[in-house]
């Protein structure tokens, strides 16, 4: 029999030895009735879980909605009794944005603290003298009250200043990073805002350099005047480097000179000016131990070396 003949019968069964394999494939993964029932049962939890947190979500925005309107009632009622003047809430904003504080209502909410927390605290400390120093005298625990009004007037600008401290100082350690990101992708032949947006997503998440780079950028392509950007980048944190960085931006901006090569020359400053800070703190640490080197060391250096003769003299007697 010639073997050509045979070949179209062999592929046919071939062909259909294939068809079949793949079938009893597919057959043997259809899921069966209970794995069925329990591909829904978890398909419905999904979507009950789903509904259940847009619902959290749309209720947490209404009050989120509702608590930015009490907040805008109290702003109004601020401006309309000039509670704080032009020149204070101007000063007391710029501190609030240096601390990350930003909002709409940033003011009015401060406002809002710096007026209750006295009377809270001087409430808890009422509530403290009369349930723990009732068997003092009405002096002292009138002293006691005075005080807590008196830590309730300080705690605010004390922890808003706190606040403002260590983010510039987070900003200052990022800064000479994010400045020499910034030339690179300058100098790669990105215009100045996407070069910032690039830094902004290059930054890690949360960090306040990120958050003012992003800023700046959305401020550049929103504003009229860019002038105004750099100079809002300058006051929001507050650092010396920032507003050299702004004052180079805008010179090179009016007078037409490059950009990479203003920014790798304040990259340059500012890496010195963190090293020479760094020499700084090195140079005044002697200093520093001279108080706990006597008070610590000392002592225990005349014991180590007094402290036998001593015992030989004792023992002798």
């Amino acid at each position: 029999m010639d073997l050509s003949a045979l070949l179209p019968f062999l592929a046919a069964a071939t062909a259909l030895v294939s068809i079949l394999a793949a079938g009893k494939a597919l057959l043997d993964q259809r899921p069966t009735g209970a794995a069925r029932l329990r591909e829904l049962s978890a398909r419905r939890a999904a979507l009950a879980e789903d509904l259940q947190s847009d619902l959290r979500d749309a209720r947490a925005t209404k009050r989120g909605a509702a608590t930015t309107k009490r907040l805008g009632a109290l702003a109004g009622t601020m401006a309309r009794l000039k509670l704080l003047g032009q020149d204070n809430g101007r000063e007391v904003r710029m501190k609030l944005a240096q601390a990350g504080w930003r909002g709409r209502h940033a003011l009015a909410a401060w406002v809002l603290v710096r007026s209750l927390l006295p009377l809270l605290m001087a409430g808890a400390a009422a509530l403290y003298s009369e349930a723990f120093l009732f068997h003092l005298s009405a002096a002292i625990r009138l002293f006691v009250v005075i005080g807590g009004a008196a830590l309730g007037v300080l705690l605010p600008g004390i922890l808003l200043h706190n606040g403002a401290v260590r983010r510039q100082q987070a900003l200052a350690r990022a800064f000479p990073d994010a400045l020499d990101l910034l030339v690179i992708c300058v100098e790669a032949g990105l215009a100045v805002e996407a070069a910032m947006g690039r830094v902004c997503e290059e930054s890690e998440p949360g960090h306040p350099m990120g958050d003012e780079i992003g800023l700046t950028a959305a401020e550049l392509a929103f504003l009229g005047d860019r002038r105004q950007a750099w100079d809002n980048l300058a006051e929001r944190t507050g650092l010396p480097q920032a507003r050299s960085l702004a004052t180079a931006l805008i010179q090179a901006e009016t007078y037409g000179t490059p950009v990479g090569g203003a920014l790798r020359v304040l990259s340059q400053e500012s890496r010195e000016a963190r090293m020479a800070a760094a020499e700084r703190k090195a140079a005044s640490l002697p200093a520093k131990l001279t108080v706990p080197m006597i008070i610590f060391f000392l002592p225990v250096l005349f014991i180590v070396i007094v402290g036998p003769a001593a015992i030989q003299i004792a023992r002798m007697q």
